[in-house]
């Protein structure tokens, strides 16, 4: 048997005749930026998160990086990062100019918030907490800590969507909770697209011209901004995803509670599930020491995995100006390098999953 990490056309075929009408009655329309298809999937996805405010935008990194852009975060300003994120988080800090200063994450993959007090200098101006793999960060610490110090609270919920932390979706607890729609996610695009959720509304005005040029009225730039629109087929899509995201969550946390009872191999460390969390398991992440063995071992026998993520961004070769070393943020080093996710999708059947935790526990 051959299980491949994720299988795109299946969640597709699921949902076809919706996915292929909505895209055709935006091709329909004759209107395919910025129309009513976006307007109506920004207030759909606002009103799923009880939020006052949407934009979409073109990408995730562009959702991160305008939402710092609008909070006037750039050249001098330092924003607090996990280092085992994937690269975007921290590249969206970059590209506004400001320093990304990289903290250790904790056994639930989160950004550890017992260690965000020794970051913090004068020059901080943000934490970055990211909802990684679709489990919640300790929001309600990072919160408090943020208001202490005066500090803007951004949420990558890239991988987040629908998961809930104390009874609160991700993406409503910080100034802005920022949103990757890439196919592979929660709530999935058929390409690229994001978008920032947020109760401010001088906030999202200012992320709407930023994403069009720095203009609210045509040829009149009032700020230096940038083209990041998400395009009317796209929001089409997404308003059907949107629809079946809770169903989509359901079925990939009954994968991974498959996983997380028929795995027994005492090589395996199996992920932790924080308390008063609702994790939505975008990515089901183990940990092995012989992780590049066990990788092997499974590709042998038809079984595709990922590793998420084999360089921790303090490591980064287009970071090396800062300055880290091997071994300065070490938990985020050990999940780089022990790291491996399996298979875990909407339309993966029990057959494919049972298959995979038969494999792993032969593993030796």
């Amino acid at each position: 048997m051959n299980v491949d990490y994720s299988v795109l056309g299946r969640q597709y075929k699921k949902y076809q005749n919706e996915y292929e009408e909505a895209a055709l009655r935006a091709m329909r329309s004759g209107w395919y930026i910025l129309g009513n298809e976006l307007e109506k999937f920004e207030a759909d996805f606002a009103a799923f998160h009880g939020m006052d405010c949407c934009v979409g935008v073109g990408n995730g990194l562009d959702a991160l990086r305008l939402a710092l852009e609008a909070m006037e975060i750039g050249k001098g300003d330092e924003v607090i990062v996990q280092a085992n994120t994937y690269i975007a988080t921290a590249l969206a800090v970059s590209e506004t100019g400001a320093v990304p200063v990289f903290v250790d994450a904790d056994v639930f993959f989160g950004i550890d918030s017992n260690l965000l007090e020794k970051a913090i200098t004068c020059k901080t101006k943000a934490i970055m907490a990211v909802h990684l793999y679709g489990q919640p960060c300790e929001m309600d610490k990072i919160l408090a800590i943020a208001k202490e110090h005066n500090l803007y609270v951004i949420e990558d919920c890239a991988q987040a969507h629908g998961a809930v932390y104390k009874g609160k979706l991700t993406g409503t607890f910080g100034d802005a909770g920022c949103f990757s729609f890439y196919p592979t996610k929660p709530v999935g695009a058929l390409g690229d697209a994001g978008a920032v959720l947020t109760n401010d509304n001088v906030l999202a005005e200012r992320i709407k011209m930023l994403r069009n040029y720095g203009s609210r009225v045509k040829y009149q730039h009032e700020i230096l901004g940038l083209n990041s629109r998400m395009d009317e087929i796209q929001a089409a899509v997404l308003g059907v995803a949107l629809k079946y995201v809770n169903e989509g969550n359901s079925e990939r946390r009954k994968i991974a509670a498959a996983y997380l009872e028929g795995i027994h191999n005492t090589n395996i460390v199996l992920p932790k599930i924080k308390p008063e969390a609702e994790h939505v398991f975008h990515i089901f992440p183990i940990l092995c020491e012989e992780r590049n063995r066990l990788y092997n071992f499974l590709e042998k026998n038809g079984i595709y995995t990922q590793i998420h993520y084999p360089v921790p961004c303090h490591l980064a070769k287009c970071y090396q100006e800062l300055g880290y070393q091997a071994g300065d943020i070490s938990t985020a080093e050990h999940y780089a390098s022990s790291e491996l996710s399996l298979p875990i999708y909407v339309g993966i059947t029990k057959e494919e999953v049972s298959y995979v935790i038969d494999k792993i526990n032969q593993f030796e």
